[in-house]
């Protein structure tokens, strides 16, 4: 395990580390669990999210809408507990990429003008995670479960495989809507 390698190598207090990686987990982990709640109820119900799913092109967006939501929730609360981490940050950075590509790529990087900073803080800190492993303070770590899944196959879980699955909901199901006065 990588992780173990660099508690025993680099860090002087493994509990620290594992701490660490904890307050990342919660945080990233709640804040998007948050992020799909909230497309739960905008504009009162799924309704007026799968509404802009349509907009910007995600169709159908009741079927994105619903799918997304689920999948905010669902990945960030597996982040939060340290539950099959790969996958979730494989989630995260699948969600993430579609996000940042369909909403907020026109608008450049930075977050202040609508951009997709905050789209790759997210996905790179859930690849990190992925990459270091969970941690002892984890679900993963307390049930043995993926122990063999950090390192670089955690980082290919979920970096190349997040990367993969946005590109092909994209290829699918991405239909940007015209230009306006075209």
């Amino acid at each position: 395990m990588l992780s173990a390698l660099l508690a025993t190598e680099f860090v002087t207090d493994p509990d620290a580390a594992s701490l660490g990686v904890l307050v990342l987990r919660v945080c990233a982990g709640l804040a998007l669990a948050a992020h799909g709640w909230a497309k739960f109820t905008k504009g009162g119900k799924i309704a007026g999210t799968a509404r802009w799913f349509d907009s910007m092109g995600m169709r159908p967006g009741t079927l994105h809408a619903r799918l997304a939501a689920s999948t905010e929730v669902g990945a960030g609360l597996l982040m939060a507990v340290g539950l099959l981490v790969p996958l979730a940050a494989l989630a995260f950075v699948a969600l993430m990429f579609v996000a940042g590509y369909t909403v907020h790529r026109p608008n450049g990087f930075f977050s202040v003008n609508d951009g997709y900073e905050l789209n790759f803080i997210f996905a790179v800190l859930a690849v990190g995670v992925a990459t270091v492993g969970a941690g002892r303070y984890s679900l993963d770590h307390q049930l043995g479960l993926i122990e063999d899944f950090d390192g670089w196959v955690g980082l290919l879980i979920s970096a190349v495989g997040g990367v993969g699955a946005a590109l092909t909901q994209l290829a699918v199901f991405y239909r940007p809507p015209a230009p306006e006065g075209a």
